[in-house]
């Protein structure tokens, strides 16, 4: 795997802007994280992002699960390192 794509995995593993695309106010699945590169050029990458959001009953046992998708626009620095992620 490339350093770029560890990057982009690494930093969408603690993306607090993919909560945006939770509807039940659940957890993100990490292990269900998946992504796909739409764009790329030097400066941003538009990925398309998919996960399950894992809904909680009371008593801490998992009730379910919500697939999630959505698009963002990752800004990168100089070094490669995203440094901003935007909704689109």
């Amino acid at each position: 795997m490339s350093q770029l794509l560890q990057n982009i995995e690494r930093y969408l593993m603690s993306c607090r802007e993919l909560t945006a695309f939770c509807s039940q106010n659940g957890w993100i699945d990490n292990s269900s994280l998946r992504y796909e590169i739409l764009e790329q050029n030097d400066h941003h990458i538009i990925a398309f992002v998919q996960f399950e959001e894992i809904l909680m009953e009371g008593s801490g046992r998992i009730a379910g699960r919500i697939p999630c998708q959505g698009r963002l626009c990752l800004t990168l620095d100089h070094y490669g390192q995203v440094c901003q992620a935007e909704l689109l």
